[in-house]
């Protein structure tokens, strides 16, 4: 059995994991505490591949990750090399998708957070930054770790966006999803079977350390789909 497929499922999940925890904080804090115009606009924006169907999304990310599209051609440009069915265009490409999957738990516990907390820190002198690090990350980290185990889970079990954007390219896009999709299309069952179950295993691993976490902090996910 190769394993493979899923390794690089792994790598994506985790690449795209770091990236984005990074890049979505200070869009979630944005978000929790900052008065924007057309707030609820914005929020939906950033939500919606929650509701678009991953080949839709897939799609338009082809086209402007392709060699004609905005940012194909910038970086043919810069680099000489093309983005799609890349692994570098699949981290893109996750990014984009598992984007709500990071900002919304980041943003809910923001808010969580006691206002005071936030208001005593400026009086005493801190800056928005300092008040940021010294803080809000303390007060958030069950927020950020349930961030980074549902953008992690999400991301394992891509299909459509992947394929979009990354195509079947052994060892270097071909993830456990695509290989599960083929190997059936093969009737290839028993492999099929054997993926399927390892990602079982990784999705309920991932719901009980998530539950573990709303015990401890209260925190609700349940209502969101995974």
């Amino acid at each position: 059995m190769n394993w493979l497929p899923l390794y690089l499922s792994a790598k994506l999940a985790l690449v795209t994991t770091c990236i984005l925890l990074v890049v979505a904080m200070p869009l979630a804090y944005t978000l929790a505490y900052k008065r924007i115009p057309a707030k609820p606009l914005l929020d939906a924006f950033f939500s919606l591949p929650l509701v678009l169907p991953p080949t839709v999304l897939g799609f338009y990310l082809l086209l402007f990750m392709g060699p004609n599209g905005g940012l194909g051609r910038l970086w043919n440009e810069l680099t000489g090399t093309g983005l799609t069915f890349t692994f570098t265009g699949l981290v893109l490409a996750s990014i984009v998708y598992s984007f709500p999957f990071a900002v919304q738990p980041l943003k809910n516990s923001f808010e969580k957070i006691d206002i005071r907390l936030i208001e005593a820190a400026y009086v005493l002198g801190c800056s928005n930054l300092k008040t940021f690090f010294r803080v809000i990350i303390p007060n958030s980290i069950n927020g950020i770790i349930v961030a980074g185990i549902l953008t992690f889970a999400h991301t394992m079990g891509e299909f459509g966006v992947v394929l979009m954007v990354g195509g079947s390219i052994p060892g270097k896009t071909k993830v456990a999803s695509i290989a599960i999709y083929e190997f059936v299309e093969a009737l290839e069952y028993k492999k099929a079977a054997h993926l399927s179950l390892a990602l079982i295993v990784i999705s309920y691993l991932v719901l009980v350390a998530v539950n573990l976490l709303n015990q401890r902090d209260g925190y609700d996910i349940r209502s969101r789909s995974m």
